[in-house]
């Protein structure tokens, strides 16, 4: 199936010719149809220049991106038609209520007024702002104005929804309504791409992850993936009350064990252990269960963060563009 996202080799440089700001540098990127994609990195890493390339507002320096088939430099405007756009920032009429706003945008896409009622009532269903129709834009809190926003990208019924840090500056809780909105959207045949620097948004709810720095992509793939290139090996702690030798001989025979040592525990009666593993989950899994069937008396058996954002200690290095 083709991806409905292609980037390729994509560069996009500003500035005057003899002294170029190279923004994204030799760019290349699949994303797959129904797929939450998390775009990370850190500030001026080049994510609003790739996301405004992929909306057509910016002209590629070299390269192309292909958008359900269309190029973005040869025929931006039926790349339009399969997008929905949502900026870093949120731009608004400020003279105009919540379905105004709406009613505005879906006129620019010259749809019916007749239609246009119904489908603002079920846009503003969607982002629970009902409630709020008849209230000014700009008497909105941050996160009613991003749910806002999300509506108007979905006007259009679009099949995909380009996101520039959708959940910047929102408290926790608008935070976990943007989250959730984006995986329901998806169940309902969405594909998302999105920028954050937010991690934790990220490891809860995206199916594939790039992770972009200085410009250039450094990793891209299933979170579980990363985690196992990354870092292959996780730190494991477990103490227990007796079967020293029971316990040594399960993990000796275990494969992906490595650099098992006692370490030394004053004060009470336990045993601690500590070694280095270079499985999987289902693997790590496997063995606490041999470790049980084992009679091993375990207290605790803990392992070493592997999250999204060791993934993305490891797979940067601080640069800047």
């Amino acid at each position: 199936m083709t991806p409905i996202i292609e980037i390729k080799e994509l560069t996009k440089r500003y500035g005057r010719s003899n002294q170029p700001l190279t923004a994204v540098q030799n760019l290349n990127l699949e994303v797959a149809e129904g797929e939450i994609f998390g775009f990370v990195g850190p500030n001026g890493a080049g994510k609003t220049t790739t996301l405004r390339v992929m909306a057509t507002l910016l002209q590629p320096t070299h390269g192309d991106i292909f958008v359900g088939g269309h190029s973005v430099c040869k025929t931006p405007r039926e790349v339009r038609r399969v997008i929905g756009y949502m900026p870093d920032y949120f731009g608004v009429y400020h003279d105009m209520t919540v379905w105004e706003y709406l009613d505005f945008f879906a006129a620019c896409y010259q749809i019916t007024p007749t239609v246009r009622r119904a489908l603002i009532d079920e846009l503003l269903e969607l982002v629970d702002l009902s409630h709020r129709r008849e209230d000014m834009v700009d008497g909105l809190s941050r996160g009613m104005k991003q749910r806002l926003s999300l509506a108007r990208t979905l006007i259009n019924d679009p099949r995909l929804l380009i996101l520039d840090e959708p959940a910047s500056g929102l408290d926790p809780r608008a935070r976990v309504e943007i989250r959730s909105l984006l995986v329901e959207l998806a169940s309902m045949g969405k594909t998302i791409f999105f920028s954050t620097h937010i991690l934790a948004d990220v490891a809860e709810i995206c199916t594939r992850v790039g992770i972009i720095e200085a410009g250039e992509l450094v990793a891209a793939g299933e979170l579980e993936q990363l985690q196992q290139h990354l870092i292959p090996h996780r730190h494991i702690q477990m103490s227990l009350l007796g079967k020293l030798a029971e316990a040594l001989a399960t993990l000796e025979a275990t494969t992906g064990v490595q650099n098992l040592h006692q370490a030394v525990e004053r004060g009470n009666n336990h045993t601690r252990l500590e070694f280095d593993f270079s499985g999987d989950d289902q693997a790590l899994s496997e063995l606490l269960a041999d470790l049980v069937r084992a009679g091993i008396p375990l207290i605790q058996f803990s392992s070493d963060a592997r999250d999204m954002e060791e993934v993305f200690m490891r797979a940067t290095k601080g640069l800047v563009t």
